[in-house]
């Protein structure tokens, strides 16, 4: 049926933002991320060509995860105010190149992506996942793969990708996660226990049940007693970091059908944003004996 190709809104956001120290347009307004947004998904368009595409933003921090622990992302700054006021126009850019804009309250992107690409595969989809986020490689199945910025190869990962990567399988990498913990969420792991330390445990023991199971075959003795004294928080982390994947997403996915740019939006965005490249682009891609506005 063709790609799906799904992006990590606010991921990409931070990321052109913080590529492009500073660009304004009239009346100083910042266009750094607006700028850099724009050209990343354009290059991923390019690059993968999905006939469906989506930008799926945060709705704010999952109650059930901040119930299991309160401090849930709690170190994280206040986003840049000169971040936050591009949003809107970022949302305006995504109507007028017909690209599918998604956030629900109350729901985290990643469980959305994740709910979405679940959905998409089992419609029959080649889903790809646009994002760095480490939690994504537990999705990765036939039909889901993961499109990372940091690779420069621009390969789509696959399990086998995952498995160099981590040392686990995809069907591990909650329990690998659990283990170590996420400081970038603010979840604690074992101390202790990092990547390397993680995947030799669950290439022996397979699963963080077995190990629990059988921690009387952990060695070093150290080691041993630190997983005992942790039990709690490996479980609490397993449903700390799991990604929820049974939100209904049947009639999201068929919003998601790429449509065609209106160019006379398009134009008035660029103008405004003093984007002269991009106004220059889309004068020359405008179809043989199309009148162009001025």
């Amino acid at each position: 049926m063709g790609r799906l190709l799904i992006i990590d809104g606010h991921a990409y956001a931070y990321r052109a933002f913080y590529a492009i120290k500073e660009l304004r347009g009239g009346g100083g307004r910042p266009t750094n991320a607006i700028f850099g947004f724009i050209k990343i998904l354009e290059k991923m368009a390019k690059s993968l060509n999905p006939g469906y595409l989506a930008v799926v933003w945060d709705g704010g921090l999952s109650a059930e995860r901040l119930v299991l622990l309160p401090e849930y992302k709690a170190q994280r700054p206040e986003m840049p105010e000169d971040l936050r006021v591009q949003f809107d126009q970022i949302e305006e850019y995504l109507r007028a190149e017909g690209v599918c804009s998604l956030c629900r309250d109350g729901v985290e992107a990643d469980d959305y992506i994740a709910s979405l690409a679940r959905q998409g595969a089992r419609a029959g989809l080649e889903v790809v996942i646009a994002s760095a986020d480490k939690d994504f490689m537990q999705l990765v199945a036939p039909g889901i793969g993961l499109y990372n910025p940091n690779d420069k190869t621009n390969a789509i990962w696959t399990r086998a990708q995952v498995r160099e990567k981590t040392g686990v399988e995809p069907e591990q990498i909650v329990d690998w996660l659990s283990l170590m913990g996420d400081a970038v969420d603010n979840i604690p792991g074992v101390r202790g226990v990092g990547p390397k330390t993680a995947a030799e445990l669950l290439g022996k023991f397979g699963s963080n049940a077995n190990l629990l199971a059988r921690l009387g075959e952990v060695r070093p003795e150290g080691l041993r007693e630190r997983l005992a004294a942790a039990a709690g928080v490996i479980s609490r982390n397993g449903d700390m970091v799991r990604l929820r994947d049974d939100l209904p997403c049947e009639d999201v996915l068929v919003a998601c059908q790429r449509r065609a740019p209106v160019r006379e939006q398009l134009r008035e965005l660029y103008g405004r944003w003093e984007f002269k490249g991009m106004l220059a682009a889309l004068d020359a891609a405008a179809p043989a004996g199309q009148q162009v506005l001025i």
